[in-house]
């Protein structure tokens, strides 16, 4: 009886709770007391109007300005490297040194050669000096005095030719001494102490000038015919070759500090690609750009004038289609389709879909959709 009546006691005490729980449930089911959702922040920037450059751009790959293949012009053993690999040369400073030996000795033995043809020759000359008055006293014949004059004629020849082999000789051992004929960076060399090496064993290193440093980069034959069509003559689009500025676009995205120029387009079309090569030309005063590096060469071609200009950032990209969010005077987003053209840097043209004046997110674009509260504050570039 006592559990009975314990239970009815806590029955009695439970009810309000339960009364006060229900209550809450059903205030909370009562939609004229849902919060209402905060608008999210974006910020804006306003779409603007300029003449800006037209640029192209195109993949180039970057050698030396003159490229010096070091080989050796005498086969002998290498005995020495007289450079520090990754350290510039100059004009004229020793590279490598071939055994110079035997080249020594074959000097030495042409030049005793030559020794004794001059000798010889001096003999002829004397003999020719002492028979002339002979002959005419007929104290000898007119034969051995012929002969005489043959013999130093050809002592004569003799001299001329160990003269050569000399000179042969001693050109031989001058190029056991390699030295570079331009200033510039060598390579690694590709030889070691010890090898033999010759005319026919391959380049010992390559030594390139790199400032300035060129730029190789390929235009399809379509661009170019619509180039030569502005210009009357060679000599016009030479000039107006010269004339446009270039740019360097180095790997990780950034812009080589210096402005280039074109120097020349190549003579020939490529037969399987199609495209013309054209050779660009940068300074290159603290060595940073090196022969094999890739980077996009870019060219300002032309002006646009009165273009429309919202940061790229601002635009985004769906299935191929683009589009931009504004913000209205009563801070409602709408979402925009347009059409995009070239980019500047950060900015990006656009040509339709879009009016001046208007404000565009740049920053907060993936919380928007059409029609819908925002935020607005002014953007401000990082």
């Amino acid at each position: 009886m006592q559990m009975r009546t314990t239970s009815k006691t806590n029955a009695k005490t439970m009810a309000p709770v339960w009364g006060a729980v229900l209550l809450l449930l059903l205030s909370g089911c009562n939609p004229r007391s849902t919060t209402a959702p905060i608008p999210p922040t974006v910020e804006v920037t306003p779409v603007t109007r300029g003449d800006v450059p037209i640029y192209q751009e195109w993949i180039g790959t970057l050698d030396g300005a003159v490229n010096a293949q070091i080989r050796a012009q005498v086969s002998g053993y290498l005995v020495s490297q007289d450079y520090q690999d990754g350290e510039r040369v100059k004009k004229g400073e020793l590279l490598f040194e071939i055994d110079p030996r035997p080249f020594q000795a074959t000097l030495d033995q042409a030049q005793g050669v030559l020794s004794q043809a001059e000798a010889r020759s001096a003999k002829t000359e004397l003999d020719v000096n002492r028979y002339a008055p002979l002959v005419k006293n007929r104290a000898i014949s007119q034969e051995e005095y012929d002969d005489a004059v043959q013999a130093n004629i050809e002592t004569k020849a003799a001299v001329i030719s160990a003269k050569a082999l000399v000179e042969q000789a001693r050109l031989n051992l001058e190029f056991t001494k390699i030295a570079s004929p331009i200033d510039g960076m060598p390579d690694i060399p590709k030889a070691q102490l010890g090898d033999l090496v010759g005319p026919a064993s391959g380049e010992l290193t390559t030594v390139s000038r790199t400032d300035p440093i060129k730029a190789y980069f390929s235009v399809s034959e379509q661009s170019y015919v619509n180039f030569t069509r502005l210009f009357a003559t060679d000599r016009d689009r030479s000039d107006q070759l010269r004339s446009l500025e270039a740019e360097l676009i180095l790997p990780d995205g950034s812009l080589y500090s210096k402005k280039g120029s074109i120097l020349a387009i190549d003579r020939s079309v490529g037969e399987t690609t199609g495209a013309i090569r054209v050779e660009a030309e940068f300074p290159n005063p603290n060595g940073s750009l090196r022969p094999g590096m890739f980077a996009r060469v870019r060219v300002k071609t032309d002006y646009k004038r009165d273009a429309l200009l919202v940061p790229i950032r601002a635009i985004s990209e769906m299935q191929g289609t683009y589009q931009v969010a504004w913000v209205d005077s009563e801070n409602r987003a709408h979402v925009q389709p347009v059409h995009v053209g070239e980019r500047m840097g950060d900015l990006c043209i656009v040509a339709d879909g879009l009016d001046s004046g208007r404000d565009v997110v740049v920053e907060g674009l993936q919380f928007v959709r059409d029609g819908m509260p925002v935020t607005p504050t002014a953007y401000v570039k990082q």
